[in-house]
């Protein structure tokens, strides 16, 4: 099992890594070319620039019971239907009871923004949605850990 992190822009790598090392855990960071990333722990791997590429081959890297990390609905499904687990960075689990609402909310969404309707912005992060992503990740951890 190992922890596949959606890497572009992601708030959380290191509070993921501060989790994954005390347990040995592998940690992946997935990034395209635009993004230098190295924190001495995890295995990067840099994709090509372009759009989804990252996306894709995180989804493409995902195995039963791994855990994902990602704020997109898309890569989450793809990463459930291959038996892993998913988080948003906000603590935010996708299960297959929350899954398919959240993907018609962002079909609605992209409608919208085709027709030339405008959207506001994901509000600024707090301290609150770190404390629930750590929560939620160190959950996932421990029920791992009482699972092996």
């Amino acid at each position: 099992m190992k922890i596949l992190v959606d890497a572009d822009a992601c708030p959380v790598r290191e509070e993921v890594v501060r989790l994954a090392r005390p347990l040995g855990m592998e940690v992946v960071l997935v990034a395209d070319t635009s993004h230098l990333l190295a924190d001495g722990y995890s295995t990067v791997v840099t994709v090509d620039k372009g759009r989804d590429t990252a996306d894709v081959a995180l989804a493409n890297m995902a195995g039963r019971g791994d855990i994902v990390v990602t704020q997109d609905y898309g890569v989450a499904a793809m990463a459930l239907a291959k038996g892993a687990r998913a988080l948003d960075q906000n603590g935010l689990i996708f299960d297959d009871g929350n899954i398919g609402g959240l993907l018609e909310k962002r079909h609605a969404a992209q409608r919208r923004r085709r027709g030339g309707g405008r959207l506001k912005g994901p509000p600024k992060r707090t301290t609150a949605d770190d404390a629930r992503f750590t929560d939620a990740l160190a959950g996932m951890l421990r029920e791992r850990e009482g699972n092996t």
